[in-house]
């Protein structure tokens, strides 16, 4: 790889970084090509963008931003690295991550780390609570629903009121 592919490959990185605010780093190693292939598919699929990246270059990158990545250096940025870049939802890479190990039944790929808005995650023990994190639009409906909630109750007990003050009225007349 020639120095200007490296800088090409370091800026395509770096746009990346900055366009999604959610990227998990995985380790492949070990599965054949048509697994990654359809690893890749899958991905794509859901909208999350797959690439495998030679360590020293994803460290290069990542020195540029302003965040510290230096946890990652240390314990991420080792061996066989694929980068999932996620722009709308940050448990869909990890939810990809399950869902492919089911299908293909292999314990691969392995998360070794990710960044979910600049805060860091490493090891494969965090997959089920990244799978678990509710998305942006999961929690904004939450909130809504909960907003709605009191109004719906109000509204339902006006109209169940109605029918039992209408039972009494009928009630009382019919007694006369």
């Amino acid at each position: 790889m020639t120095k200007q592919e490296k800088t090409q490959v370091i800026e395509e990185l770096l746009e990346n970084f900055n366009n999604n605010s959610y990227f998990y780093v995985t380790d492949a190693s070990g599965m054949s090509v048509a697994q990654i292939n359809d690893f890749r598919r899958l991905c794509y699929k859901r909208g999350v963008k797959y690439s495998v990246v030679k360590n020293s270059l994803v460290k290069k990158a990542l020195e540029q931003l302003e965040t510290d990545y230096s946890p990652f250096n240390e314990a991420v940025l080792k061996g066989f690295t694929g980068i999932l870049f996620s722009p709308e939802s940050s448990n869909i890479p990890a939810k990809i991550i399950k869902e492919y190990r089911k299908q293909a039944g292999i314990e691969k790929p392995l998360l070794k780390g990710a960044s979910i808005d600049t805060d860091l995650f490493i090891g494969e023990n965090q997959l089920d609570a990244l799978s678990s994190l509710k998305s942006k639009t999961e929690l904004i409906a939450d909130v809504i629903a909960l907003l709605q909630s009191p109004a719906k109750n109000v509204v339902s007990s006006l109209q169940s009121g109605q029918h039992l003050l209408a039972g009494i009225v009928k009630t009382l007349s019919e007694r006369e």
